[in-house]
């Protein structure tokens, strides 16, 4: 049974989202503002967050970025806004998932369900495995239709972050920081370069790095 941390001030809609995963299998736990939320983290262990952006004593963002200094837990957001800058930048420090209130019960748990099924299948499996490509984590080997493909190792650890962050737009500062690390100084060129080698490398599966005009790229094992 997955355990999902609620992280909301509105009572009503701790409620509603605590209704709906318990009838889909959920232990929930509650917290009312972002404080609460990391002591919870701290005294018991949770598979998935939904957290509110907008609370009292500490915001959804700033909590988020204690918690990953506890754990590593998937975190879906919840906001009252719709604005750009904070979908970019809930991305940008890692969040999993973005929902703008009101929002759709239903939706909401579809969306969680997947972010806690990738979250297992990557801790479990130690395997991402997209049709025909398949990410050895382990051994940090890639295949491509059940051959063994040759990546360098920075295209390696690109395409693990793109492939552990599916369906999510990163922007190229976004890869850069995470894949080539805070103190590397480059410019969107080195990204693009490196775009450019994987996808030759993963031949078919290309299709699979979508460029986001405007921001960066995305992994999208949906796209034909």
């Amino acid at each position: 049974m997955p355990k999902l941390l609620v992280v909301d001030d509105e009572e009503k809609i701790r409620e509603v989202i605590k209704t709906y995963a318990e009838f889909e299998g959920y232990e929930v736990v509650e917290a009312a503002d972002g404080m609460e939320a990391i002591e919870k983290c701290k005294q018991e262990k949770f598979d998935v967050i939904v957290m509110d952006i907008m609370m009292p004593r500490l915001d959804g963002f700033s909590s988020y970025k204690e918690i990953k200094k506890i754990a590593d837990i998937p975190v879906l957001m919840l906001s009252a806004r719709g604005e750009e800058y904070d979908k970019l930048f809930g991305f940008e420090i890692g969040i999993d998932d973005y929902v703008v209130k009101p929002f759709s019960p239903k939706e909401l748990m579809a969306r969680l369900n997947v972010i806690v099924k990738r979250h297992q299948k990557s801790i479990e499996n130690e395997v991402l495995e997209f049709d025909g490509l398949k990410i050895d984590l382990d051994g940090r080997v890639v295949y491509v239709d059940g051959d063994k493909i040759d990546l360098t190792p920075k295209e390696y650890d690109l395409l693990v972050f793109l492939a552990s962050n599916e369906n999510i737009a990163l922007s190229r500062d976004t890869l850069l920081s995470k894949v080539w690390g805070y103190d590397f100084y480059g410019d969107d060129r080195t990204v693009d370069t490196h775009i450019k080698m994987l996808r030759s490398s993963i031949k078919e599966y290309r299709k699979f790095i979508v460029t986001v005009r405007g921001t960066g790229y995305k992994f999208d094992a949906s796209e034909e």
